[in-house]
């Protein structure tokens, strides 16, 4: 089983989605309401206090929500130097879905910043395959992503993660990771790109068709508001339902705490509207 081996946390409520039912309907049945299971993908170094604050917005509305943040050094380090370790932490995640047998219901992905999205490049390339292809989403919020090759913000990210390491670790990570960046994705880009394509352009070529939110700031110094813009610009193209809201001020991933009430509002509305669909 996948639970096994994934470091994952799931809440499921008393009353689970699928046995929701809507007050009567005029000829005296009730009509089921099928909220979909969410699954948020953490950014790097995110722990899960911080994305159980995210979880609490759909799991109150009787939604079963999976919460999972990827490995720090597999987002900085592996996905830099072109192996894709991530593919396998995304067909674990996939499989909880029938290990919990919630595979038949509707699936809505909450992504945040590129932890997230690296992560989810995967489950695209999972869900084209005979195992998942069967799997149902109606939606994704990408919370404060995707960014493309901002060296600086990635840095300032890593930077982060690492504030409680020893100065001299932390040092030594650092350029070991900006020299991992320069090299492969600069001086050898060419050759690179002949066995790994780059997540940012992976999903400006998505071949996945349900509505995408994208939540940004232009303050955030981590992933610039232009990547985004420019995403939300590549998937309109594609016929995708795309939307983007700017808060303007708030810091990366910091929406939710900035404006909780717009945020949660957002959240709460794309989700209806995508089971709608």
């Amino acid at each position: 089983m996948a639970s096994a081996e994934l470091d994952y946390t799931i809440e499921i409520p008393d009353q689970p989605c699928w046995s929701q039912k809507n007050s009567p309907s005029p000829g005296g049945k009730e009509a089921e309401t099928r909220q979909p299971v969410v699954i948020l993908l953490g950014w790097g170094g995110c722990k899960d206090k911080n994305l159980a604050k995210y979880s609490a917005i759909y799991h109150k509305r009787g939604c079963i929500v999976i919460r999972y943040t990827a490995p720090w050094h597999m987002v900085f380090f592996s996905e830099s130097l072109g192996i894709p370790s991530l593919r396998v932490l995304a067909q674990k995640l996939l499989e909880l879905l029938f290990d919990y047998e919630i595979e038949k219901e509707p699936l809505l992905f909450h992504v945040f910043s590129n932890g997230g999205v690296m992560l989810y490049r995967y489950v695209l390339e999972l869900l084209q395959t005979r195992r998942f292809c069967r799997l149902r989403v109606v939606g994704t919020i990408f919370d404060s992503a995707p960014g493309d090759s901002n060296l600086v913000g990635a840095l300032r990210a890593l930077a982060a993660i690492l504030e409680r390491r020893a100065a001299m670790l932390r040092l030594l990570l650092l350029v070991a990771f900006a020299l991992v960046v320069v090299l492969f994705h600069v001086l050898l880009a060419p050759i690179t790109a002949l066995f790994h394509t780059h997540f940012y352009d992976r999903l400006q070529d998505a071949g996945s068709r349900w509505p995408e939110l994208y939540l940004y700031s232009r303050a955030d110094e981590v992933v610039l508001a232009r990547d985004i813009e420019r995403m939300v610009e590549a998937r309109l193209a594609r016929r995708v339902l795309a939307r983007s809201v700017d808060f303007v001020s708030s810091a990366h991933v910091s929406h939710l705490r900035d404006y909780p009430t717009y945020y949660t509002s957002l959240c709460v509305d794309f989700m209806r509207n995508c089971v709608r669909c």
